[in-house]
């Protein structure tokens, strides 16, 4: 939920830890603090904001030195404010810490230190590993003994980073991402590849447990979880950087929901001995559950109806952070297909160590190869869409779609319809995509509305779901997606003259059970809008969708709720890339 950056070179660090900083910013943007080692003295600079606004506050680029260490936070314990932003010194200002999870036993740990002469200086969790490390540092202790009594003290989750006054850097990480950049005589230690990929594509991924030791002579040394010298492979990052910058467009979420003309495809079109293998892992196994979180739960809810509808496969979708309370009826030799964008999220990691404990085996669906979701599978598919910086998903969502489509289609004996019928498929997504104009008047028009229905049915039913999300994370509007055939079971009460109706309704075999529907509510004097490939007189307002096969549709309809969203988020003055209080990828549970 926050991005670490530390770097040891032969460069000025300050610069390098500010861009890199500003590139993972979707990770945390509550505050934002870096802490320079300059002729063995710590400068720490650090407060609320972004990190341009910090930067333009404090000159943290200027900073001397270089050696560093940066953070930008997603705050979990104390309020956002400029003592709780990272890094953290400790009490003598010899080691300066940043950190990313949660501390559970910080609070017993925060009361023993105090009582040993800790003073505090802000509210988080955080703090305590600084003072922990101190303890021993201040004896005279191998910082390699320090490192280790320090986890074992701590409970909960971790990805940390300290620098120390004589310039050795160490990290350590605990159910939480932290990946060591490797270039010529220069080091980074980040939580994402994107805060070096400038500077180096050579990235170690530390496994759980592994602690790491840059001395002051740039002499790296990794350690597992029993203390034993290991070494880690280097993997050469493929992503490109420049996939990372909003090129002609005013927002990252706006560049990234007209980049599904191709990233759509671009899922669909895996390796055909991957894809088969996938299949038949899934084709031999006793059950067939997925998971995900947000998005991905909603493109598994997707996946479910594909699954029945094109190869007669059962699949149960347990959303992510309920998948520990309904797992003992797990059984062993069935398969786990979990699915995450960033392939950290926390309560995804928790279903596969448990879906493991009972037996499964773990299928993935990931946009980051190197995540540790895809080192937890036993195989995994990878959705090729190129960093997604806006928090919401949007191009990372319909890959998710298009990739689960081609699944089921191959498991059903079928053609994958996606890559051979590409171009009128994406002539179709380019139509859609081309109604951005008339998605931003509509969205000025319903502006001053606060509650906002979204109806579907079968196939459509997940989109409302997904398309609901949106609308409360891009533009905190209060927002439902309904089963259209569960109006009279309670929704229709709140139905009235202050609502705004989108009914997701393409002729098929939904099409004249949704429409009834809809006349009872409007009926009820709601303004409607309507999504469909042909226009119904009960639509105030009409999204021309283009003809296509009905499976296709899901897709199709997923996409003008992203644009609305983020029109409706301009129209309240929001910006869409850094929802409030939310993060990319929340790796804490």
């Amino acid at each position: 939920m926050c991005s670490i950056l530390g770097y040891k070179g032969n460069n000025d660090a300050a610069s390098i830890l500010v861009e890199g900083l500003r590139l993972m910013e979707y990770r945390g943007y509550d505050s934002v603090g870096i802490a320079m080692l300059d002729d063995n003295k710590f400068t720490i600079r650090k407060g609320v904001g972004k990190v341009q606004e910090v930067n333009e506050r404090f000159d943290l680029d200027k900073m001397v030195g270089k050696i560093g260490i940066g953070h930008t936070r997603w705050a979990t314990h104390g309020g956002v404010t400029d003592k709780n932003a990272h890094p953290h010194p400790t009490c003598r200002q010899e080691i300066a810490v940043v950190h990313n999870g949660i501390i559970s036993n910080y609070r017993e740990l925060r009361q023993k230190l105090t009582e040993r002469g800790h003073t505090f200086r802000s509210d988080t969790d955080s703090e305590v590993i600084a003072h922990l490390l101190e303890e021993g540092y201040v004896k005279g202790d191998d910082i390699k003994s320090i490192l280790f009594r320090t986890c074992d003290d701590l409970e909960g989750s971790y990805a940390f980073v300290a620098a120390f006054h004589d310039g050795t850097i160490a990290a350590a990480r605990w159910e939480e991402p932290l990946i060591i950049g490797i270039a010529d005589n220069e080091y980074f230690i980040s939580s994402d590849v994107l805060g070096f990929l400038k500077h180096t594509d050579k990235a170690v991924f530390l496994d759980n447990g592994d602690t790491a030791i840059l001395s002051g002579d740039n002499e790296l040394e990794i350690f597992d979880s029993a203390g034993n010298p290991i070494s880690r492979p280097v993997t050469r990052v493929s992503w490109e950087l420049g996939l990372a910058d909003k090129g002609i467009h005013a927002h990252y979420t706006l560049k990234e929901i007209n980049e599904q003309t191709a990233t759509l495809f671009r899922a669909a079109d895996v390796s055909n001995d991957s894809l088969r293998k996938f299949c038949e892992i899934i084709s031999n196994a006793k059950n067939v559950y997925m998971t995900g979180s947000g998005s991905s739960y909603h493109a598994a809810l997707e996946a479910k109806h594909f699954f029945s509808k094109l190869a007669r496969v059962r699949a149960d979708v347990i959303i992510s952070s309920e998948f520990s309370y309904e797992s003992d009826a797990i059984q062993p030799g069935s398969v786990l297909i979990a699915i995450s964008q960033s392939g950290e999220s926390a309560d995804v990691l928790h279903s596969v160590k448990k879906a493991k404990e009972s037996g499964c085996t773990i299928l993935s669906i990931v946009n980051v190869s190197t995540s540790s979701l895809a080192r937890a599978s036993e195989m995994y598919l990878e959705l090729g869409c190129g960093p997604e910086i806006g928090v919401a998903a949007t191009k990372s969502f319909t890959s998710q779609v298009a990739l689960l489509y081609t699944i089921a289609s191959i498991l059903g004996g079928r053609e994958n319809e996606l890559v051979v019928k590409r171009g009128v498929l994406q002539e179709a997504v380019a139509k859609v995509l081309s109604k951005c104009d008339l998605v931003a008047d509509f969205a000025r028009s319903i502006a001053k509305f606060n509650d906002i229905y979204l109806l579907g049915r079968a196939l459509h039913y997940p989109i409302a779901l997904e398309g609901a999300l949106k609308l409360k994370e891009l533009a905190y509007v209060h927002a439902e997606g309904l089963a259209a055939g569960e109006l009279k079971h309670g929704p229709l009460a709140l139905i009235d003259s202050n609502a705004i109706v989108i009914v997701l309704n393409p002729r098929d075999g939904t099409y004249v059970d949704t429409l009834s529907s809809l006349h009872e509510i409007k009926s009820r004097g709601a303004t409607v809008i309507g999504i469909s490939n042909v226009r119904d007189d009960t639509y105030d307002y009409w999204i021309e969708l283009p003809e296509a096969e009905s499976n296709i549709y899901p897709l199709l309809e997923a996409i003008p709720l992203q644009m609305l969203s983020y029109y409706l988020a301009l129209q309240n003055k929001v910006n869409p890339d850094y929802p409030r209080n939310l993060a990319k990828s929340v790796t804490v549970r």
